[in-house]
């Protein structure tokens, strides 16, 4: 099967897959403080993502949410609107992860450093990585927050949630054939309509109030499982390269 990459076009060109949650509802406005929404401008168009705050001056997504003009806004619920809560701030310098492979979908992390560091307050702030040794078993309760679709042609404009579970890796390594273990996360139940939709790219998976992965792909019709990459995996390249930009 082929992967479809949960992003949303703005703009759809030729062969370009439109990029919300499916089965969830609409979260508590600002329950989810660390979330991001990222306005990308690529030679192909105009296009959006989801993303999460990690420090005061960084914002964690997947790298192929990257473009050549990427604008952030934090303390948002629904975007559409200009409400005071939010602080919109442009992206100095996109850092995806070297390894990253647009054939395999393979290493799907970027790193943005902001244009000036947001202030920190009840409705913005970074949430937690995962330490080393963290293991993050089948069966575990995590949540997904976004602003993609809602089904496959209906687009909402406040921020939406749903709690999926970890899957065993044999669920995604015989759907997807570029499904690796190591780095990624097998997450949603076959047998419930709930996953992350067109939109939701580069969003977070929290578990226990860690951000333990990144909405990556899965199936074009908005079936469960799919991929998120696995944040821990990535630990050591995050440290390093938020040290050297700060």
């Amino acid at each position: 099967m082929q992967p479809l990459l949960l992003l949303l076009g703005f703009i759809l060109l030729p062969g370009a897959q439109a990029g919300k949650i499916i089965g969830g509802r609409e979260a508590r406005p600002h329950s989810h403080p660390y979330m991001a929404f990222l306005q990308i401008q690529t030679p192909r168009g105009r296009s959006s993502c989801g993303g999460f705050l990690v420090r005061e001056d960084f914002v964690m997504t997947a790298a192929h949410c990257w473009g050549r003009v990427i604008n952030v806004t934090l303390g948002a619920h629904n975007i559409q609107r200009l409400e005071r809560t939010q602080q919109r701030v442009s992206v100095r310098r996109a850092i995806p992860h070297p390894g990253y492979d647009q054939q395999t979908i393979l290493n799907d992390i970027m790193l943005l450093q902001l244009r000036n560091r947001v202030r920190r307050n009840r409705v913005v702030r970074p949430v937690a990585l995962p330490n080393a040794g963290e293991k993050l078993r089948t069966g575990a309760l995590c949540t997904v927050a976004g602003w993609g679709r809602v089904s496959l042609d209906r687009r909402t404009d406040r921020l939406q949630e749903v709690q999926l579970s970890v899957q065993s890796d044999r669920k995604c390594t015989s759907r997807f054939s570029v499904y690796n273990s190591q780095t990624e996360i097998c997450v949603g139940d076959p047998r419930q309509r709930k996953v992350a939709f067109k939109g939701d790219s580069g969003g977070p998976l929290v578990c226990n109030n860690k951000a333990q992965g990144i909405v990556s792909y899965g199936d074009g019709n908005g079936t469960p499982p799919e991929v998120f990459t696995r944040i821990l995996s990535y630990m050591s390249w995050i440290k390093r390269t938020m040290r050297r930009f700060k």
